[in-house]
């Protein structure tokens, strides 16, 4: 019923002439989160890899600690959209019920779930990982980008994130219509994988906001290198979760704004 790609007709306007053409458009679906019967978030996610969206969610957003905490899943589409129902451990279900809670009478939060700016983000550890990467790495992988981002090529509406190795090869790579779906989407394909998360780097066409740094610092991984601009709050948020922030990615240039040390000169 979903796809990742659809077909529409549509009117193109050039020089004063028009002309009826198929344009080949990005799919997009509420997604629902549903652990024990609990609908915790509906995401608009683009309608592919949705297993590892769910769990790689899961994992950024500390519902679960380990994939094995999630014993079930099962994927169910609707009219209205798609459902993915999972079953997690008890003391997980129990810490998501409180969680549930304590957002229980509130309307338009910002952050949900903080009741004080002390509450607005998680309390992470920093990343410890060793982690090296040569410089030349990243414009590598940059070049593989364009080639590997199949429903990017044909629609022009997806962001991708993609995971480099210390050779600068992409290992992998997920897309979706939000950049945090697909930063997710990856994270849970490397999860099932069981990806060493300290030996390897993020690469993310979108902005570096500080939701894609809590979610690359929550799950070990060193370095987030960003086509598009970090926010001062990312920069922040890298600094004091020893994390290496890399933006403004190009060809032969890019802009290093924290941590420093694990790009070998």
């Amino acid at each position: 019923m979903w796809s990742s790609v659809g077909s529409v007709v549509a009117e193109r306007w050039e020089g004063g002439s028009v002309e009826c053409r198929v344009d080949e458009v990005a799919g997009e679906v509420p997604v629902a989160l549903v652990y024990d019967g609990i609908s915790h978030a509906v995401m608009l996610a683009s309608p592919g890899d949705l297993e590892d969206f769910a769990l790689g969610f899961s994992l950024t957003e500390g519902i679960v600690g380990e994939a094995r905490e999630i014993y079930d899943m099962e994927i169910v589409e609707r009219e209205e959209g798609i459902e993915v129902r999972m079953r997690i451990a008890g003391e997980r279900l129990h810490n998501l019920k409180n969680h549930r809670r304590s957002l229980a009478g509130r309307t338009g939060c910002g952050l949900c779930g903080a009741e004080s700016l002390e509450q607005a983000f998680r309390n992470l550890a920093p990343v410890a990982t060793e982690l090296r990467l040569d410089p030349q790495c990243l414009h590598t992988a940059l070049g593989q980008l364009r080639d590997l981002q199949r429903i990017e090529r044909v629609t022009g509406a997806t962001h991708a994130a993609a995971w480099l190795d210390t050779d600068g090869r992409i290992a992998a790579l997920r897309e979706d219509v939000g950049r945090h779906n697909a930063l997710d989407k990856l994270v849970g394909h490397l999860a099932s994988a069981g990806a060493d998360f300290a030996r390897g780097a993020v690469l993310v066409t979108s902005r570096a906001s500080h939701e894609m740094v809590q979610k690359t610092a929550a799950m070990g991984i060193g370095l987030m290198a960003a086509i598009s601009a970090p926010t001062d709050l990312a920069i922040r948020m890298a600094g004091r979760l020893n994390l290496t922030l890399v933006a403004f990615l190009r060809r032969d240039s890019h802009m290093i704004y924290t941590h420093p040390l694990r790009l070998r000169p």
